[in-house]
Parts: structure tokens; sequence; C-alpha cells
């Protein structure tokens, strides 16, 4: 299933981060075992969670898991449930393998998201989609990397089953503003708020967010459910 979404222009850039001793072993060790390899055909999520008794269990996708901290806390607390956490740079994906020998719930994608979500994922097939703040962009410039634009939303919103949600978060103002326009002008979603959501007791407060709440700023959650 391809959808052809117009993106020429990635949402990201890679640099050369410093990756360190126990994360890359961590990839070296764990790596085969949690990570997936980006391919253009659908997954089938009972055949990539092997988890005997458990049947059909929900899974969820998470886009920028950064360095694993809320993805490690939301599998663990959530073992019922299945997560597939995407993720481009390196040491991003090491830290999350660090936090992860334990989980049996959690596969790791190191990939474009976009490329990912276009190729791989089924339509209709997820409980949930977890977008916890992805780079703002935020210079005027630059907004056309942003990631959560209509054509990805719209793309998003299919791969949603019925009465699964899109949660995104940033403490980036007038990013929220233009996310939450951009959301409520899909028709395949709701909002489950007046506009903004108190943050839910499902999502922790993540690093990203305590930085941003010490230089002042805002968190705004969305939580959209597809209908």
């Amino acid at each position: 299933m391809s959808d052809n979404i117009p993106r020429p222009i990635r949402s990201y850039v890679l640099r050369q981060g410093r990756i360190t001793p126990g994360q890359q072993q961590a990839i070296e060790t764990l790596g085969a075992r949690f990570c997936l390899p980006f391919q253009k055909s659908l997954l089938d999520f009972n055949t990539v969670f092997d988890r005997p008794g458990l049947g059909h269990s929900p899974t969820v996708l998470e886009i920028g898991s950064g360095m694993g901290e809320t993805t490690a806390h939301i599998a663990t607390a959530h073992p019922e449930q299945n997560f597939i956490a995407i993720e481009v740079h390196s040491p991003g994906v090491g830290s999350l393998l660090q936090k992860a020998a334990q989980l049996t719930n959690l596969r790791i994608i190191q990939h474009d998201a976009v490329e990912v979500v276009e190729h791989m994922i089924a339509a209709s097939s997820l409980a949930g989609i977890h977008v916890f703040f992805s780079d703002p962009w935020p210079k005027k410039r630059h907004h056309k990397r942003r990631l959560l634009q209509a054509p990805f939303i719209h793309v998003l919103a299919l791969r949603l089953s019925l009465g699964g949600t899109l949660h995104i978060a940033t403490d980036w103002a007038e990013y929220a503003e233009e996310v939450l326009a951009t959301l409520s002008a899909e028709p395949l979603l709701k909002n489950t708020a007046a506009r903004f959501t108190p943050r839910p007791a499902t999502r922790p407060q993540t690093k990203f967010e305590t930085r941003g709440l010490r230089l002042g700023h805002e968190v705004f959650d969305l939580v959209f459910v597809r209908v």
C-alpha cells in the first residue's frame, strides 16, 4: 500500500551525534532482537510480536522516540499493548535498547517515519499514534520541514482504527496552534477537547518537556480520535 506522500524535504537532519560505548553495545547485542529493517511491504503485527497467549494485542506507533525514556516507560506500564518506535538517530536507538532488554512488547525501526508509515503500516491497524516533541523548526524558512503537515496527518489518520487516538505534544505555542488547525481540518479526526487537553496521565513528563518548562515554555497536548 502506498499513499505517494509528496515529501521531498525531510523533517530531520542526520548529525554525527556521539554514541556511547554502552549504546553501541546495546545495538550490537540487542539490535537483532528488537530492531526491524525498513521494508516496502506491510508488517504483520502478529508475526512481529510473537507473544503466545495474548492473541491480537493493540499496537501503538511512536514517531520520534528520542532517547527512549518515554517509550520504555509507556511500554512497561502497558504490557498488554504492542509498541513500535521509530527513531532515526543511532544514539537514541541505542539508548532505548538499553532500557528495553526485558520488554517483549517493543520493536524499533531506524528509518524515516514518513516512509515507514507509507510502506509498512496497514490502514486501520493502529490503536494509537504518539508524536511527542517533534522538531518545531521554529525559523520561518524551515517551516517546510515540519513533520505534522496536512498530507502526513491524513495518512496517519488512515492508519488508525476507528476509535484509535493520535496524541501529539509540543512546547512551541505557534507550532501547537498550527498543528491544532491542521488536525481540526482533517475529517477523519475529532478533537477530544475544545482545543488542547491537560497532559494525560499515560504520558510521563519527558526530559524535553522538563527543559521546555524550565525555559518558560507552555506544553500543549492534543488528543484526536479516529472517527
